[in-house]
């Protein structure tokens, strides 16, 4: 008879549902900067995708719970099941978040999704944030930032960066614009308002023209510099503490990559055609834009490769990750040159492979 009741009981167990899961997620953005809108789009598509037995994701905007710098904790703990972000803000943590979120002259946001989906780029997302006990899904991308925006000094000429005191995130970034003769200043984007409305910044760069549109850059700057040379392409993701992650069962998992896949194409597209509008919109503004020459951008290309190999070389797993990208645009390059001019974007002439794969070992 003992033997029939716990028999029962476990069959009991065994056929009751599992418990839902419900997390709790927040982003580095506020509400007022568009790129929340990748976030968003994430959190919804998954929620549709996901029965609410399952899984329910609750999202906080940027701030509502903790501050955008503490986001990164917030998930390693858990305190919070998962954060939205922009990889490169942990740089000081590992170095190699870096090339995770961007790179300098480098990859176009197409050479991103490339890398990420094929050529290997997916597991060293998971590397990297594995080693603070987190899964990773890239979900957003953009093309690149839409370059400098100064208050009282016109960018027209690499020498015109000379002593100004410009926002810039990035690690490579600020050694390179240190090369050119800039100065790095490094603040959140919800402080460059103020900065340049106040002086305490000679000029700024933030993201697509969409989002810094959005941020009301035209009310206090004059002048627009492009391309984004700093920022060639720009990607975005959800972290998830390994053990909310662990939790799921694997289709939930599964719908949650698929939720991912889905964003990422779709950010694509929707950030281009908000960008081309905002670029109209800074036009009507009175925003003076300047282009850089070819001869200034080939001047940068070999600043920034001699910049990301010092780089790379400071720290293996950095070097891992680099080694990989340039791999990719080398391997790449053979059927993109064929098929030039109806191709997918340029083959950088980039940094020294044989250098960043010694630095990996």
């Amino acid at each position: 008879m003992k033997h029939l009741m716990t028999t029962a009981v476990l069959a009991l167990a065994t056929a009751a549902p599992a418990m839902a899961e419900n997390w709790t997620m927040t982003t580095t953005w506020p509400s007022s900067l568009e790129l929340i809108e990748i976030d968003k789009h994430w959190v919804d598509l998954a929620n549709s995708l996901i029965d609410d037995d399952k899984l329910t994701i609750e999202f906080y905007d940027g701030g509502s719970l903790v501050p955008a710098g503490e986001v990164f904790g917030a998930v390693e703990s858990g305190t919070i099941q998962a954060g939205a972000d922009w990889p490169g803000y942990w740089a000081g943590r590992d170095s190699a978040f870096s090339p995770l979120a961007t790179t300098a002259s480098l990859f176009n946001a197409v050479d991103y999704v490339n890398w990420i989906q094929e050529w290997g780029g997916a597991e060293l997302y998971n590397e990297v944030y594995g080693k603070f006990g987190m899964v990773y899904l890239p979900y957003g991308v953009t093309n690149n930032e839409s370059g400098f925006r100064t208050v009282n000094t016109p960018i027209r000429t690499v020498a015109d960066l000379q002593g100004l005191r410009l926002r810039l995130s990035g690690l490579e970034q600020g050694k390179l614009l240190e090369k050119l003769g800039g100065n790095q200043v490094s603040m959140a984007g919800g402080e460059i308002y103020q900065s340049l409305e106040r002086g305490v910044i000679d000029g700024a760069e933030f993201s697509t023209p969409n989002v810094d549109f959005s941020g009301g850059f035209q009310q206090v700057t004059k002048y627009w510099s492009t391309p984004g040379w700093h920022q060639s392409s720009s990607m975005f993701g959800v972290m998830i503490n390994k053990a909310a992650w662990d939790a799921l069962d694997e289709e939930t998992q599964s719908r949650l990559q698929t939720a991912a896949d889905a964003t990422m194409l779709w950010s694509l597209a929707f950030t281009e055609k908000r960008a081309t509008e905002a670029y109209g919109q800074f036009v009507e503004a009175g925003t003076e834009i300047n282009r850089l020459d070819d001869a200034a951008l080939e001047q940068i290309q070999t600043l920034a490769n001699e910049t990301i190999e010092e780089v790379a070389c400071e720290n293996p797993l950095s070097a891992k990750v680099y080694a990989s990208q340039v791999r990719y645009l080398q391997d790449y390059a053979t059927w993109r040159d064929a098929s030039a001019p109806f191709n997918l974007g340029r083959t950088p002439n980039g940094p020294d492979l044989a250098k960043i794969e010694a630095c990996a070992q």
